[in-house]
């Protein structure tokens, strides 16, 4: 969620930053412009004042010195800040000009300024001069007015160096404190999918936890959102429901098992007394006996799976390599009787895994595979080790099941109809899922090919506490 998030909340605040930025940007670039502006202004207005008294073509001793002195100006003007000026009759020949070759533009910007010169009005808002027109000039241009006429005009054309450079600055240090704007927002936008999220993951966390049977796992509910603290708080009353009601009835299951073990006793007590009176071999008594037996078995394993399903694992870092092979020493002399190869791959192999509720689910696993295995057939048990868990390979070449049993295998007291005549109650599997679940194992069945059952158990090679 927090991959789906992040980016969304990102692009908003880029968006926003950007959306102030722009407009600031081409702000502080007209803003320059204009400080430029108005100072050509400035400088043409006040050669204006002087070429007032300069209007004549030629005249006495003094026009010429005013000229003169015009001249200087405008040389002094351009040499220091090398600045083009010049005063134009309205024919555009020069009163006075600096540098001397300099003359009023034919066509483009510095004409049309120097046309709206004559009609009695100054540049007021050239056109906006952006930091990549290289070699862009800034033309501003003034009218001379003497007795409320148009006589010459001031006309200026200025390089735009230094102002494409100082907006260029301008630019890099909205740049850099929109790059600052952003990496605040990142780090604020990480703390708050955190502060949102981690709830969340606490939860998820939780409800895997008790799906895989761990019922007491239970969520903090101390931060995040106020909603979201509700929602931990109500999981963790319902989780209290949830846990209670199921320890309910593993306590029922649990107590009608023991309960019902003394009633039957007495009852199969019973009928071999009752079959002394009856002649040998009678049928009937043989098929009570058999079904007492079952119930038995199937009220013992009742109580194994409450036990099961109820008690901690006792993890601890074992040789699940020896444990297999310890097994299927165990089993072999069954698979001799039954006429069935027991055989096995050894490996040094640890893992995190209950010694005893391992060697439980090994039995259930390896005693089905010897019932269903024909004589002079192969059951197989395998150890290896596959990144962060270990796996026990039951295979055996059996009948099999199909897909759809295989669905079902596992589920208490689920039994194929093929195997109906078989001896078990259908609890083996279901408590050996148990078993291995409270340690943090598994149980998976699938397809041996070319025919049989492929049982694969894995447990963590990591510790839980890890």
């Amino acid at each position: 969620m927090r991959t789906r998030l992040l980016p969304l909340l990102i692009v908003l605040m880029a968006g926003v930053l950007l959306a102030l930025g722009f407009p600031l940007a081409v702000s502080v670039a007209a803003a320059q412009q204009q400080r430029v502006v108005v100072d050509r202004i400035d400088d043409t207005v006040r050669f204006a004042a002087l070429a007032q008294f300069v209007t004549e073509r030629s005249g006495s001793g003094s026009l010429d010195k005013r000229r003169s002195m015009l001249q200087e100006q405008l040389d002094r003007y351009h040499d220091t800040y090398g600045i083009r000026a010049g005063v134009f009759y309205r024919d555009a020949d020069a009163m006075a000009r600096a540098p001397e070759s300099w003359t009023v533009p034919q066509s483009g910007k510095g004409r049309e300024a120097f046309k709206e010169a004559l009609t009695g009005r100054r540049s007021q808002d050239p056109q906006q001069v952006w930091p990549w027109q290289n070699g862009g000039r800034l033309v501003v241009a003034s009218p001379v007015v003497r007795d409320g006429d148009v006589v010459a005009v001031v006309f200026t054309d200025s390089p735009t160096s230094q102002l494409r450079s100082g907006v260029l600055r301008s630019w890099l240090l909205i740049a850099t404190g929109e790059s600052a704007a952003m990496l605040l927002a990142v780090g604020a936008a990480f703390r708050l999918t955190g502060w949102v999220l981690r709830p969340v993951r606490i939860l998820d966390a939780a409800t895997h936890d008790i799906a895989t049977g761990q019922l007491n796992s239970r969520v903090a509910a101390a931060g995040g959102p106020p909603e979201l603290r509700r929602l931990a708080i109500s999981f963790n009353e319902m989780a209290d429901n949830v846990e209670e009601v199921l320890e309910q009835q593993r306590a029922f299951v649990a107590d009608a098992s023991h309960q019902l073990r003394n009633p039957l006793a007495a009852l199969l007590l019973r009928i071999e007394l009752l079959a002394l009176e009856l002649p040998a071999g009678n049928e009937e008594i043989a098929s009570v006996r058999t079904e007492g037996k079952r119930l038995g078995q199937v009220l013992d394993d009742l109580l194994d799976l409450a036990l099961a399903e109820h008690a901690a694992a006792d993890l601890q870092l074992t040789d699940i390599g020896e444990l297999a092979a310890e097994r299927v020493a165990a089993w072999r002399p069954v698979a001799d009787e039954k006429g069935v190869r027991l055989t096995e791959h050894r490996a040094a192999v640890t893992a995190w895994a209950d010694p005893v509720a391992l060697s439980s689910a090994l039995d259930a696993v390896i005693d089905n595979a010897l019932k269903f295995t024909p004589r002079g057939e192969e059951v197989t048990v395998s150890v290896a080790s596959n990144g962060e868990s270990s796996t026990i390979v039951i295979t055996d070449e059996g009948p099999g099941l199909t897909d759809e049993e295989l669905a079902r295998i596992g589920d208490r007291f689920w039994r194929s109809g093929r195997h109906q005549n078989v001896k078990g109650s259908g609890l083996g599997l279901s408590i050996s899922r148990a078993l291995l679940a409270a340690g943090g194992g598994s149980i998976a069945y699938a397809h041996h090919e070319p025919r049989g059952l492929r049982v694969t158990v894995t447990v963590p090679r990591t510790s839980p506490t890890a």
